[in-house]
């Protein structure tokens, strides 16, 4: 186990003094379980990236050509009025992901 030193806002540290009791834990475990969390989320979307980077566009369509098309099981259906393409779910221009301070060659503000 290692040692950090780690200086918050007083508004901060209040709201996490807080939220430490409300879920019964330290200041300490409510801290690693967030950096925890937080890790395990930067390192999911390194590897989703890493994945899309290997996908086949012309596999994933013809896999699409073979879908039927029918009308949607009964309660599947849009709702009313949306009807059309979603643009929310279709693929976006991957955007670059910016480098961490230590990729890029800065100093971290924490010291550990």
């Amino acid at each position: 186990m290692s040692s950090l030193s780690l200086r918050l806002p007083e508004s901060i540290h209040e709201k996490l003094r807080e939220l430490a009791e409300r879920e019964d834990v330290s200041i300490n475990q409510f801290i690693a379980t967030a950096v925890a969390e937080k890790t395990a989320a930067v390192l999911t979307l390194d590897y989703l990236e890493q994945r899309a980077a290997r996908a086949d566009r012309s596999l994933l369509d013809r896999l699409l050509r073979r879908v039927p098309d029918v009308p949607p099981v009964r309660g599947d259906e849009l709702p009313e009025g949306a009807r059309g393409s979603n643009k929310r779910l279709q693929p976006l221009k991957a955007q670059p992901r910016r480098k961490s301070r230590s990729a890029r060659g800065e100093r971290s503000r924490l010291r550990g």
